[in-house]
């Protein structure tokens, strides 16, 4: 065994990950050719003469000019659900067998957009290459012989007349390469499991016979797991089970309120690496030696960029007609922008819904700051959730707290507005000290909201409530486990269920 380990390490190191030493213009220029000869033959490569843009001496701005900007909706209702239907051909090459849904955190009813072969195959490389920076953390041989705990949804998936849907995680863990399945855990036969907690339950009855060397997941609910596994045990922590355990590949949301919690469970120091892996693709992660992640500019996916400013967005964040949008090229540093994909799932020019910033053009290292739905502004304060994040993590720090979840939502108040704070606490705090902090921590990091708190935003109200409070709601509401993360922004109606579901807890 330890022979195969040193012949895997040896492989991760010859082969390290070349990605963006040429020009990521002259990579997103040979994506989208990719993409556009593919589909040219679909019915939206025939809508919008995609064959017709290849013969452009510029190939990206006649994309540009030639094929409108599509959201979730529209995609559904012109192409979508077309393909759902079993209609073979419509926005990518042949028919297509899975569906992920999108939950997430924002809106009741679920969406599902398509998962093709092509991007199956696309997130496996994507993977693939981020384990081949690996070669740059100092790790035995051992390590590489370790099982790799994948803490995602149900492999169980739901046939809906031609098609299957469920969690991206599920769908993926269903088509695992032959050579990965001895090292996967926690097996297809606790995978297939659709109940959260009894899957929790199975994953901690059988934690000791598993030798793990990497866990992947959400941070809330690897968390979850780690404190049960330790609880069922009766040990100090992880690594009396797991003792090999050194990396943790997150993603889904900000992993700076989780980092203080989860050391709490750990016997020592291990490595983690942030993925920017959703349903629509696999957009970025962060290598092994760096601290920000890098945009994937060469497989499956072409971006553009909307900057994410009230020139091209409504107060609801809904993106206005023929807003500016901007090619890989025209972006700045430390500019927020709504991303715009174009896949091989058969997605285009499509609104995903997220934001982010760059940090680096010269590495295109990026950070996701929010969502174009999910931020406060009921009278100017553009309070981004990367504000809250960053203001969060200040307070944890100087009060020696841990505060994994927290939501907010705009009220009105005294015939103005203010800031409802709902904080995941499970210690005793003074609450107006926390109160005081966060109102001073988000005007010294948004102008906008420091000028608003003078003026329009009246007040900032602060509730401390248990951590479990959060995960019983998402329990409630269906959304337990996998991808589904709480909503750090909540609107009118959302937020009352929320209020109403805590003022029964506490009464």
């Amino acid at each position: 065994m330890a022979f195969i380990g040193s012949i895997l390490q040896e492989v991760v190191k010859r082969k390290k990950f070349i990605q963006q030493h040429v020009d990521g213009v002259v990579l997103q220029e040979k994506v989208l050719r990719k993409l556009l000869l593919k589909a040219q033959f679909t019915a939206f490569g025939n809508k919008y003469n995609f064959s017709k843009i290849l013969k452009s001496n510029d190939v990206r701005s006649a994309f540009n000019q030639n094929v409108p900007v599509y959201d979730y909706n529209k995609m559904l209702d012109e192409f979508w659900q077309r393909t759902k239907n079993g209609e073979a051909n419509i926005s990518w090459p042949g028919k297509v067998k899975y569906f992920g849904l999108t939950s997430g955190t924002s809106d009741a009813a679920s969406k599902t957009v398509p998962i093709t072969s092509d991007m199956i195959k696309a997130i496996r490389r994507t993977s693939l290459s981020q384990l081949e920076t690996l070669s740059l953390f100092d790790l035995p041989a051992s390590f590489y012989e370790k099982s790799v705990l994948m803490l995602g949804g149900s492999t169980d998936l739901i046939k809906v007349e031609n098609r299957y849907e469920g969690d991206l995680s599920g769908i993926l863990t269903k088509n695992i390469p032959k050579w990965f399945s001895r090292f996967y855990k926690p097996g297809y036969k606790i995978s297939n499991i659709r109940d959260w907690a009894t899957k929790l339950e199975q994953i901690t009855i059988n934690a000791h016979k598993w030798d793990i060397g990497i866990i992947a997941g959400v941070p809330a609910w690897v968390q979850i797991l780690l404190e049960k596994i330790v609880a069922h045990y009766n040990v100090k922590d992880i690594h009396e089970i797991w003792p090999n355990l050194q990396l943790f590949i997150h993603g889904g949301v900000s992993f700076a309120p989780y980092k203080n919690s989860l050391s709490k469970y750990l016997g020592k120091e291990i490595y983690f690496l942030e993925t920017y892996l959703a349903s629509e693709g696999f957009l970025a992660f962060r290598h092994a030696d760096e601290n920000a992640m890098k945009l994937v500019l060469n497989n499956g996916i072409y971006f553009e960029f909307v900057p994410f400013n009230g020139k091209n967005f409504t107060d609801e964040g809904n993106l206005v007609e023929n807003p500016e949008i901007l090619k890989l090229d025209q972006v700045q540093e430390c500019i927020e922008y709504a991303l715009l994909i174009s896949t091989c799932s058969g997605a285009w020019r499509y609104l995903i819904g997220d934001t982010i910033k760059f940090t680096s053009l010269e590495r295109y290292d990026i950070v996701i700051t929010g969502r174009t739905k999910h931020f406060l502004s009921m009278c100017g304060e553009h309070l981004s959730v990367d504000n809250m994040n960053k203001a969060i993590k200040t307070i944890s720090e100087e009060e020696n707290i841990i505060i994994n979840e927290f939501t907010v939502a705009g009220i009105s108040y005294d015939n103005l507005f203010a800031h409802k704070w709902f904080l995941a606490i499970d210690t005793e705090v003074d609450k107006l000290l926390i109160k005081d902090k966060l109102d001073k921590c988000l005007a010294k990091l948004n102008d906008d909201y420091g000028v608003e708190r003078k003026a329009a935003l009246k007040e900032v109200i602060v509730e401390v409530v248990p951590t479990k409070y959060f995960y019983e709601w998402m329990r409630l509401k269906g959304k337990e486990g996998a991808q589904n993360k709480f909503p750090r922004v909540m609107k009118k109606d959302q937020f009352e269920d929320w209020e109403n579901f805590i003022f029964k807890n506490k009464s």
